[in-house]
């Protein structure tokens, strides 16, 4: 073990907390602590990234061995005030001056944070930030950017344009990414001459896993799965719209299962079933009964659902204009994408009728998944590139 104290910086925290980055910083803080088991991870009170309420009351505590130190957010994120000035940004014209204030009406605007790491920065030999959007990382990484890892969770959108992006991209030492994609895609557009290293996240199941079991509690046959944030972001309300057009040109019982937390109306529809956040034993049980688990996202950085499904032989089917989600269907050999509606039919249909194809793809999606995401693996590397910005400190 050894005794340097690092500080893993993240915009929310916590077992109650719904999003990929946020689990990744979880699960990393509790792989590594065994290595540094002086982490401590800088975090807010909130729970929900869409109001950024403080929800969490204590100031310290210890999740799974982890310190959390947890600051307040200041001012709840008011959705109307962000879409206007988030409306200025997308047609272009928001002056320089004012992208701070778009990062601090994003949020979670949290200045105690900000001000308890420029006045710790030197308690901390190693300050590692998830994800590059929020105004923690983007104005946190500023005050301890010579001994900064960055974790950015990035793909290509609009945000990047930004010249507060900009800057944050030319800040840290050294760059911990989750796939090819992503590093091609952020060295085209910035120069980065820092060390860059591919981690991703270790997939770790349940020892037992059921699908019947989840079929007979909610009462289910036949469906096809979608698992993370129910939001227009997302492109579920394209997901409904594809699935609805399905249901009326192919006569089945197929149904479209959905467990995550609704960020946007869900069409009342007897074959579309929300059931809300579900524990982790029935999210596994869920993909594993599935027909198919279905990710309809143009942005992901990982995608750890996906791996997932791959993990326990679901076949897999995602958007083919996000670069990461076909990464995975192309090197895996896998997995299915499309493009459009005519396309999403087709993958949909061959999935269901054709068991022996399906069969050697699931085959080939678990080699891919054992072969590149193990916790040993990504730990490892990790560790040598904190030692490497620690030297060079």
């Amino acid at each position: 073990m050894k005794n340097n104290k690092i500080a893993f910086v993240v915009q929310r925290y916590g077992e109650e907390v719904n999003g990929g980055a946020e689990l990744l910083c979880r699960q990393l803080a509790e792989k590594m602590i065994a290595i540094y088991p002086n982490i401590e991870v800088l975090t807010t009170k909130a729970i929900d990234y869409t109001t950024w309420a403080n929800e969490y009351p204590g100031n310290l505590e210890t999740i799974n061995g982890v310190a959390v130190r947890r600051f307040p957010v200041a001012k709840e994120r008011s959705q109307k005030e962000f879409d206007n000035i988030n409306g200025l940004f997308m047609a272009g014209q928001l002056a320089k001056e004012r992208e701070v204030e778009w990062i601090e009406k994003q949020g979670p605007y949290a200045p105690e944070l900000v001000q308890y790491i420029k006045d710790h920065k030197e308690d901390y030999d190693l300050f590692v930030f998830f994800t590059y959007l929020y105004y923690p990382t983007v104005i946190g990484i500023k005050e301890v950017k010579e001994k900064a890892i960055l974790v950015p969770h990035a793909h290509d959108e609009p945000f990047l344009k930004m010249e507060e992006y900009q800057n944050l991209f030319k800040s840290p030492r050294a760059f911990f990414l989750n796939t090819d994609e992503e590093k091609e895609m952020l060295q085209g557009k910035f120069d980065i001459d820092v060390p860059i290293d591919i981690g991703g996240v270790g997939i770790d199941l349940p020892e037992s896993i059921d699908g019947s079991r989840f079929k007979e509690k909610y009462q289910l046959d036949d469906y096809i799965v979608y698992v993370g944030r129910i939001d227009e972001g997302k492109n579920c309300h394209i997901l409904f719209k594809y699935f609805k057009e399905f249901k009326k040109r192919n006569q089945d019982s197929l149904k479209l299962v959905l467990m995550g937390k609704p960020a946007m109306p869900i069409p009342k529809d007897n074959d579309i079933v929300s059931l809300g956040f579900v524990s982790e034993q029935d999210k596994y049980d869920g993909i594993k009964g599935a027909k198919i688990l279905v990710l309809p996202s143009e942005f992901e950085s990982l995608s750890m659902v996906v791996l997932e499904a791959m993990s326990v032989g679901t076949p897999v089917l995602v958007y083919g204009k996000c670069p990461v989600l076909k990464g995975h269907c192309l090197k895996s050999n896998g997995a299915l994408y499309y493009n459009n509606y005519f396309e999403y039919e087709a993958a949909v249909n061959f999935l269901m009728d054709n068991p022996e194809k399906v069969a050697t793809m699931k085959l080939n999606a678990k080699k891919y998944v054992d072969d590149n995401y193990q916790w040993d693996v990504i730990t490892g590397r990790l560790d040598r590139l904190m030692e490497r910005v620690m030297e060079v400190d």
